[in-house]
């Protein structure tokens, strides 16, 4: 099994090399690509019905989003996933099973929380906040055994005018480990 090592660039040695051609896809071969995958079988469920059911202990990587130069709001959103890792998955630690560890690769806050920046009349809503990474159980020898990607979006509640980046960006790594822990 792969074992987790960052290298110089950020990217961990167990996910293959990327070319910069390789991330230019068209988006019908995207597309394509998508719907191959869910008719082999090959969707998130089977990742999900892999993991253990109880964790030694639990880990936020924000290595990506410090690389994309997050710093230290990298660093708010990292404790409030931890933090809420701990809440929501306190009934299943065992000191026997693997490391749940989340690596976090992207966050996003809407700039129209409140709705300011639609075009488009009567949609009732401002936009969305959302949480992109990983969740990985690790081996005690640091080998992947299961992993469980995931997106996770929540409405941003919150005026243009006051639009509290700090309390969106940790309610909504609080809703993606509450949907993890659905997840898996």
């Amino acid at each position: 099994m792969p074992k987790i090592e960052l290298h110089p660039t950020g990217q961990p040695s167990w996910m293959p090399g990327r070319s910069e051609a390789g991330l230019h896809q068209s988006r019908r071969s995207f597309l394509l690509g998508l719907a191959c995958a869910g008719l082999a079988g090959a969707g998130l469920p089977a990742h999900a019905q892999s993991f253990p059911q109880a964790f030694s202990s639990f880990a936020v990587d924000v290595s990506v989003l410090k690389a994309k130069g997050l710093g230290p709001f990298a660093d708010l959103v990292g404790a409030a996933t931890l933090d809420e890792l701990r809440r929501s998955f306190a009934d299943r630690a065992d000191p026997r099973g693997p490391r749940l560890v989340v690596r976090l690769t992207g966050v996003f806050l809407t700039p129209f929380p409140g709705g300011g920046g639609s075009l488009r009349r009567g949609n009732g809503g401002g936009g969305h906040d959302s949480v992109e990474g990983e969740a990985l159980a690790v081996g005690r020898r640091g080998e992947v055994l299961a992993r469980h990607p995931m997106l996770a979006v929540l409405d941003a509640h919150a005026s243009s005018v006051t639009p509290n980046e700090q309390g969106r960006a940790v309610a909504v790594a609080q809703h993606y480990v509450r949907w993890l822990r659905r997840q898996i």
